[in-house]
């Protein structure tokens, strides 16, 4: 599950810096009542359901919770001038 979310910078030519957030690998330990080590093995999360609902935090492949999986978390830069200004070719 990936999600972005627009954050504006404050800088002169009004860009504005994409964030996206992935869960990765579920790092839930199954063997903790046990005393022991051992992960499922669940490689992304997957909603179980649609965003806003209660089953949007649990994962389809394995049935954790998000917050077992690692958080990824990308940024990367977007000009407002690039998003906004289609570029107009010549006939």
């Amino acid at each position: 599950m990936e999600k972005c979310q627009m954050v504006p910078k404050s800088d002169a030519n009004s860009s504005f810096t994409a964030t996206s957030v992935r869960y990765v690998e579920c790092q839930k330990n199954q063997a903790a009542d046990v005393g022991g080590y051992a992960v499922d093995g669940c490689g992304e999360f997957m909603a179980s359901d649609e965003e806003g609902t209660n089953g949007a935090l649990t994962c389809a492949a394995c049935g954790c919770h998000r917050s077992f999986h690692r958080r990824e978390v990308g940024s990367e830069a977007v000009s407002e001038y690039a998003t906004s200004h289609p570029r107009i070719s010549s006939n």
